[in-house]
């Protein structure tokens, strides 16, 4: 159970971090829309909020994958 928790989760985190990359080199988070929202929080907490949403979104999205995978033993014929 660990291994399958770890193969869903850290596969996640790198893509979230590449996609998180991806997005706030586009977006600036002190010129968004977030800022009317949530005055208070600085940059880096968006920066950390927008990681943490994708983290959570393609873990997610793994998982459904990971349940949907069909596991076949060696005795089926082939």
């Amino acid at each position: 159970m660990r291994f399958r928790t770890l193969t869903i989760l850290w596969p996640s985190f790198l893509m979230a971090g590449v996609l998180d990359g991806i997005v706030f080199s586009l977006v600036d988070p002190a010129d968004s829309q977030l800022v009317r929202f949530a005055p208070d929080v600085s940059p880096q907490g968006i920066y950390t909020i927008g990681f943490l949403v994708f983290w959570s979104v393609i873990s997610c999205a793994s998982g459904m994958t990971a349940l949907l995978v069909v596991e076949q033993d060696d005795d089926v014929a082939h």
